[in-house]
This record gives structure tokens, C-alpha cells and sequence, in this order.
């Protein structure tokens, strides 16, 4: 199977309108909180400095996912935009916490605010985060875009979030209000980055995928006429949307030819049952020495010994 990414151009386009809007929407919000003096809304452009970002780093992913697999790199660069999630949301983890201790700061030396101002403003980053937000919606199910719409999203609801406590510091006029918030967008930004990390440090460490079970694949490779025992079994994901299967399956005694029938219907049920569409099976006649453990790490040698021990099947 050849694994040739295709280039996405749509995907592109919406991550370059992307940038046209934050930036404008990062210069306006700095430039207004510090009129305004209000934390939430300069912690609104840290958080969109940081989106900036994001979306140039998943631009850049995009465009690397689509080269062409090469002999150096047989997979391609399928995994570019994993990590550009990984590095994304632990930037977001960062600035969560920056955005969390100024909060604090501002809790214990209270700053007054124009209410009136931060709600002109975040009434606009509604507007905008909203848009982007629903442009990459459809590209959510790639892990890359996935972080990016996190933050987009996030950026929506936090900034509606200003609007409701500018309006409440308008009428109570309780400061305090404006630091409390910045600690709740925090939170956001911390909750939504967690999962983009977690998910992504699977991948990366080639992990089986999200909402696949092991057990399920290994059942249905199983019950497939011809098949006496699957072991050895691994799944792991080449990129945010592609799988990939290595195993072992023992067989009954049978000319090559008749071989053929039981991979295709074993691969027929792993890509419609999984949507997994690169497979490497080893077909044997009996099972392994150690059949659960066939390609199990092998045990650390002594230092200063000479000898090198392998097995093979």
C-alpha cells in the first residue's frame, strides 16, 4: 500500500482566512485592553497570539502532510500535524497558567476597568472566533485541525463570557469580576488542552487509536473462515485519521493460493468493521514459541558484554 497524502487546498484556504482574522482580532483586543484596563480582555489577545500561532503551525503541518511519502520517509509526513497539535496545546497549557497567576495578581491589587469598552470588543471576537470556529468545524475530525477549532471555539465562549461580566461590573461595579473571569477562561484553555494532549501523546507513542478495542479486532479477525489463532497483534495510528495493523494469524496447512481467499476477507473486515486500511499479516501454520509474545522487547544486556541475542521466527 503506498501511503501518498493528497493536498488538502480548501483546508489551506480556510487556515490563511483563519490568520487574516485573528491577527486583526489580536491587535484590537491588546490595543483596546490596555485602554480599557481590563485583564480579560489583553488575557483574550495572549489567547489569540497563541491561536495565531496554532493556526500558522497547522498550516505548516497541512502543507508537510501533503508531500509525497519518499524512501526516507515511507509513511510520508502524515504525523506533522500531530505533533504540530501536541506543540500547540502545550503552549496552551503555558499560557493558561500565566493567564491564571495575573488573575491572582490582579485579584490582590484590583485595577478599574471600562466595562463598556471590553463588551464592544469581545461582542466583536464573538463574531470573529465564531467564524473561524465554524470554518474549521468541518476538518475537526483531523487531530491538527481538531486543536486549532478547540482554541477557536474556547476563544467564542470565553469571549462571551467577557461580555457577560463587562455587563456585570457595568451595574455592580465590582472589579473583581474581570480577574475572575480571566481565571475561568484559564480553566477552559487548560481542560481543552489536556485532551488534544493526551490524545496526541497516544499517537505519538503509538498507542492503539481512540475507539478501537484490541479485543473486538482480534474477535473479528478470528471468525473469519480459515483462521485458527490471531496473536500478536498491534494497531497503532500513522497519522490523526490513518490506521495501520501488524500481526500474526495461524492458519491450517494450505496451498499459497488458497492463502489469498482468508487475507482478503480478514482485510475486507478490518476496513469496514475499523477503517483500518494498511495491514502487514504474517500467516503462520503454527503459533509462536511464545504466542503473545512474539515481538516483546528484548531483555537488556549487561554492560560489558560482547555477545548479542536475538530470536527469529
Amino acid at each position: 500500500m503506498h501511503m501518498v497524502a493528497t493536498p488538502n487546498r480548501k483546508m489551506q484556504r480556510v487556515l490563511q482566512f483563519s490568520m487574516g482574522l485573528t491577527f486583526a482580532y489580536v491587535v484590537a483586543t491588546f490595543f483596546f485592553g490596555l485602554r480599557a484596563h481590563s485583564l480579560a480582555l489583553i488575557s483574550e489577545a495572549g489567547h489569540n497570539v497563541s491561536d495565531l500561532l496554532a493556526i500558522l503551525l497547522s498550516f505548516v503541518a497541512v502543507y508537510f502532510q501533503a508531500r509525497p511519502a519518499t524512501e526516507e520517509k515511507t509513511f510520508g509526513y502524515q504525523r506533522a500535524g500531530v505533533l504540530a497539535a501536541f506543540v500547540n496545546a502545550l503552549t496552551l497549557i503555558v499560557l493558561a497558567a500565566w493567564i491564571a497567576i495575573a488573575a491572582i495578581h490582579r485579584l490582590n491589587a484590583p485595577v478599574a476597568v471600562q466595562p463598556r469598552l471590553m463588551m464592544y470588543v469581545a461582542a466583536a471576537g464573538v463574531v470573529m472566533n465564531g467564524t473561524v470556529a465554524t470554518l474549521l468545524w468541518r476538518f475537526s475530525g483531523d487531530v491538527n485541525i481538531r486543536s486549532v477549532f478547540l482554541h477557536m471555539l474556547g476563544d467564542t465562549l470565553s469571549t462571551a463570557a467577557v461580555i457577560v461580566g463587562g455587563a456585570a461590573i457595568l451595574f455592580t461595579g465590582m472589579t473583581w469580576i474581570d480577574p475572575v473571569l480571566s481565571i475561568i477562561i484559564a480553566a477552559m484553555i487548560l481542560w481543552s488542552s489536556v485532551g488534544i494532549v493526551r490524545e496526541t501523546l497516544n499517537i505519538l507513542l503509538e498507542g492503539t487509536p481512540r475507539n478501537v478495542q484490541l479485543g473486538a479486532v482480534r474477535e473479528a479477525m478470528q471468525s473469519v473462515p480459515g483462521v485458527v489463532n490471531v496473536h500478536d497483534l498491534h494497531i497503532w495510528s500513522l497519522g490523526s485519521q490513518s490506521r495501520a495493523l501488524a500481526s500474526h494469524v495461524t492458519i491450517p496447512e494450505m496451498p499459497m493460493s488458497e492463502c489469498s481467499s482468508i487475507l482478503e476477507a480478514i482485510n475486507c473486515s478490518l476496513k469496514e468493521r475499523f477503517h483500518i486500511y494498511h495491514t502487514t499479516i504474517q500467516f503462520e501454520t503454527r503459533g509462536c514459541e511464545t504466542t503473545h509474545g512474539c515481538s516483546a522487547p528484548p531483555e537488556l544486556e549487561a554492560v560489558g558484554a560482547h555477545d548479542h541475542h536475538g530470536h527469529s521466527h
